[in-house]
């Protein structure tokens, strides 16, 4: 932070999600203050120095204490218990409008939400909408079958993504929430590179320092394989369209970590090395 810049106070929601700490790392790396909502404070676990404060977005009245003094806040699309849309939009604008807020982020929910569509249409604040496309950290979920067979089984090995480190969405967030210039902006957030199924198991080894078998599975066995993990029929839906028809947005590269931080993307050998780890045995 520059010597002309202020310490800003910045409301992060969803603090306790993927996104939302990642958010709240950027922040705090960048010198401002974080206020964190949870709907249980007592289970949250942030660095020192951040504010966790209780409420939750389907009650919009109950972030008025969270909502005081900040410049700034962070919002998620989905709410509650069951992570249903959530149609609180307005309310939490007008809340935070009242409050001073100047700058306010959405994370995109995959769909045209009832909330985004409160935050686009809003034109009291500067808001920005982040669409990160795949997260580098999905690749997680093969850690048990690297971990105990050495392999991955997965379909449509040769799609394409342009998977996005998690702590470049909340790079892209913190600078929208804290600087001039990010109103009114839909951020595409990718990574700086277009990756196979192969090549990403491939980096996974080489960062274990072991090799792992890649298993292509059909379409029907991938299901099954789903089906057998609990994933529901909308899930499953969503993946096969997904991976087996990946859109144009989420293979295609975009430079806009570099343009916004300043600083190119980070690899998916990057996000390899820092979870090497989890997928070694032992």
């Amino acid at each position: 932070m520059t010597q002309t810049q202020q310490v800003q106070k910045i409301l992060v929601t969803g603090a306790t999600g993927t996104v939302g700490r990642q958010v709240v790392t950027e922040l705090l790396a960048r010198g401002h203050a974080v206020r964190a909502l949870t709907r249980d404070p007592a289970k949250a676990d942030f660095p020192a120095g951040v504010e966790v404060v209780g409420g939750d977005l389907t009650d919009p009245d109950s972030l008025v204490p969270a909502l005081e003094g900040v410049t700034g806040v962070h919002l998620i699309t989905f709410g509650g218990a069951y992570f249903a849309p959530l149609e609180s939009g307005p309310r939490i604008l007008e809340l935070a409008r009242a409050a001073g807020v100047r700058r306010v982020t959405v994370l995109h929910g995959g769909e045209a939400t009832p909330l985004e569509q409160a935050v686009r249409a809003d034109d009291g604040v500067d808001w920005t909408v982040l669409m990160p496309v795949e997260f580098m950290g999905n690749a997680l979920e093969w850690a048990d079958g690297i971990v105990t067979a050495g392999e991955v089984r997965e379909p449509f090995v040769s799609r394409l993504s342009a998977m996005v480190h998690e702590g470049d969405i909340g790079a892209v967030a913190a600078v929208a929430l804290t600087e001039e210039g990010h109103g009114g902006q839909e951020y595409v957030i990718t990574g700086p590179e277009l990756l196979t199924v192969g090549d990403k198991v491939a980096t996974i080894a080489a960062a274990r320092g072991r090799d792992i078998a890649l298993v292509e599975l059909t379409q029907e066995e991938a299901v099954a394989q789903w089906r057998a993990a609990g994933h529901p029929e909308d899930v499953i839906g969503f993946l096969l369209e997904a991976y087996g028809n990946t859109p144009e947005v989420g293979r295609t590269v975009a430079d806009t970590v570099e343009k916004v931080t300043g600083r190119p993307a980070r690899t998916f050998g990057q996000w390899a090395e820092e979870h090497a780890d989890t997928f070694r045995a032992g």
